[in-house]
């Protein structure tokens, strides 16, 4: 039951747990806008998503006056996942209320300058602070927001989960469109880059934090034999020229293959007993994959075949409403897998997926879940009326 409210039947959405607003990226006061929107309700956390074609700038300054004394993360994006599912151009405002959840930030403001000693110790204190605020709350959960591309996700993720512990994670890398330029992040009224922010949220909602993918492994493997994991970039698989060999194992003339090839065929690695997505990023002037994730000598890289994209989001999603529908899904969603489905002519199906299921976030150039960096997934969390059983 909500404090002050009726009870939620196990199928309502409530859009009023979680409340969430969208404007144009353009459009005059904003910030204002989405305020008033959002109406006079009292949050622990807000996260702005917005689109990199918007005056970031001033949506981070103005946020900071029209949300006085709340936490503000945010970043641009690949892409913004909206009222229409898939959207652009736009800046998407969620907002956790503070009588349901309580949020803590931990800002890494240089990547590649981690002191892991130091964020393990913010995290253990974070977590006691707000388990010690909010004894009677059950529900926890991390949101990892990373710049996408300092190529760091990968260390920064891990030393995350490590900090938290136990604490269910996801997150999702910073994009710039599909410029793969300079992603931004928010945090507090200022403006990082090469940063991360990492939210503690504990909260008396049921919770499910989810990943998954459209991929299934195939039979085709390669090894890979000349690589610099630093750069993410592969020299050598099978000891032949990386993106000749991975052509040859497609059937398709190196010199045709682009990013939709990529985002079609990716390959996976196997860690856990579980495949992840490795996904290629493009043929670098050498010759050489530059990939999105590290990669390293002696990996087996799995050519992935995609099953159908559609139904398996749908299922998905479906899914964790199975029993009490989500008042709220806020996801990361790969960019890769919004090229791939215009590529296949598949983005208003989509969109009318992840509208149907009230799905809000954003297409990002990466995605984390527990300790790991990935790509071509959508990693989230779904959040359910208190006293529900989903």
């Amino acid at each position: 039951m909500f404090a002050g409210g009726a009870p939620i039947p196990a199928g309502a959405f409530d859009a009023s747990l979680v409340p969430r607003a969208q404007v144009d990226c353009d459009a005059p006061d904003a910030v204002a806008k989405l305020r008033s929107m959002l109406g006079e309700e009292r949050f622990s956390l807000l996260i702005l998503f917005v689109s990199p074609e918007a005056d970031f700038e001033k949506v981070v300054t103005d946020a900071a006056v029209h949300f006085a004394g709340v936490t503000v993360i945010g970043c641009t994006t690949g892409g913004e996942l909206g009222n229409g599912g898939y959207d652009e151009n736009s800046i998407i405002a969620v907002g956790l209320p503070s009588k349901h959840f309580a949020a803590s930030s931990i800002l890494i403001p240089h990547v590649g300058e981690l002191d892991q000693q130091n964020l393990m110790s913010e995290g253990v204190t974070t977590r006691s602070k707000l388990t010690a605020a909010h004894p009677d709350w059950d529900s926890e959960f991390a949101f990892l927001l990373v710049d996408g591309m300092s190529r760091k996700e990968d260390t920064v993720v891990a030393a995350c989960a490590n900090a938290l512990g136990p604490v269910p994670l996801f997150g999702g890398s910073a994009g710039d469109g599909d410029h793969f330029g300079d992603p931004l992040i928010a945090y507090d009224g200022r403006i990082y880059r090469r940063a991360a922010v990492l939210t503690y949220v504990r909260t008396c909602c049921p919770i499910k934090v989810f990943s998954f993918d459209h991929f299934e492994p195939s039979d085709r493997r390669m090894v890979v034999t000349s690589a610099d994991p630093e750069k993410r970039i592969v020299h050598q698989i099978n000891a032949e020229p990386s993106a000749r060999e991975y052509a040859r194992m497609l059937g398709k003339d190196p010199e045709g293959m682009d990013t939709y090839t990529f985002a079609a065929r990716p390959v996976v690695v196997r860690f856990g007993g579980t495949h992840h997505v490795r996904s290629i990023q493009r043929v670098t002037e050498t010759g050489d994959l530059l990939f999105f994730a590290a990669i390293e000598e002696g990996l087996v890289l799995t050519l992935a075949d995609p099953t159908d994209m559609v139904k398996h989001l749908d299922s998905s999603l479906s899914d964790l409403g199975r029993s009490v529908k989500p008042a709220a899904i806020i996801a990361c969603d790969c960019i890769l897998r919004r090229m791939e489905a215009q590529e296949k002519q598949l983005s208003r199906a989509i969109s009318e997926i992840l509208e149907k299921h009230d799905v809000v976030g954003f297409s990002t150039y990466g995605e984390q879940i527990a300790g790991m960096h990935v790509n071509q997934t959508v990693t989230g969390v779904a959040i359910y009326p208190p006293g529900s059983d989903p």
